[in-house]
């Protein structure tokens, strides 16, 4: 990929925090992608150039506590991958799982194409659509979302490809309480169960290193955890409307027809 001479940024070697997070085949790779998202993806508009300076910790640390959270081999669709926050950050953190980066835009699939094949990574597939296309067709263990939308709207978007026994991983900072509260309705009518709040952390910090940080210090990714209230009784609707539990769905009544 080229940039313009004058426009590259920096985003310096991968700071310690960053490196337990990932595995250590993986680093070199991990330091590659933090260099074309500080070049290219600045040069193409995928980040802002004040966001160069804390890369590491306010995007790729906070991406990379995400993939703690996923089973051994998830199948994972990233809805609005954008510049690959968080579904690249997972696949390069978690060899074993597949994930699908769903994109409508054309100038970041063409990014996220690219640096798939710069950095060699089998375990990706990038999808130029949006998440509707895909109901009805295909669903995941986890589907992930990082600053799309609104959890009210955002539901809508993802419980169709959550299967039964998955899970919407939805990374939402401190807005995770008030937006649950105003999805309450959207949670109850898709058939969700309540969401859960979790904070995800790493056991260990280097001293000094506050990427991300809790009150403590300690770098943390708030994620709202939003599952099917009744597995068993998951229907996967074909649009964002009404669906996800056959129980929160009117059926027609059938009228019988009189033999004459």
């Amino acid at each position: 990929m080229k940039h313009p001479a004058g426009d590259a940024g920096d985003a310096g070697p991968v700071p310690p925090v960053a490196r337990a997070l990932f595995p250590a085949d993986r680093l070199e790779l991990v330091e590659r992608y933090g260099q074309l998202l500080a070049t290219d993806g600045v040069v193409r508009g995928l980040i802002g150039p004040r966001e160069v300076p804390r890369l590491w910790d306010r995007h790729v640390v906070n991406c990379a506590l995400l993939a703690t959270a996923l089973p051994r081999e998830a199948t994972v669709a990233d809805i609005g991958s954008g510049a690959g926050l968080p579904g690249l950050v997972i696949a390069l953190a978690r060899p074993d799982v597949r994930v699908t980066l769903v994109e409508p835009l054309l100038r970041r699939t063409t990014f996220l194409e690219e640096v798939v094949v710069s950095l060699g990574l089998g375990n990706v597939v990038v999808r130029r659509d949006r998440a509707e296309a895909l109901h009805g067709n295909q669903t995941f263990d986890v589907v992930t979302a990082r600053a799309v939308a609104p959890l009210e709207r955002l539901l809508r978007w993802c419980m169709p490809l959550v299967a039964p026994a998955g899970a919407l991983l939805a990374m939402k900072g401190e807005s995770a309480e008030e937006e649950v509260a105003t999805a309450s309705a959207v949670l109850r009518t898709l058939g969700c169960a309540v969401p859960t709040i979790e904070v995800l952390t790493i056991p260990a910090t280097p001293p000094g290193d506050t990427s991300s940080p809790g009150a403590d210090g300690t770098p943390e990714t708030r994620v709202v955890r939003v599952t099917w209230s009744d597995p068993a009784r998951v229907s996967l609707p074909t649009s964002g409307g009404r669906g996800g539990s056959r129980a929160g769905q009117r059926r027609t009544p059938r009228t019988k027809r009189r033999r004459t």
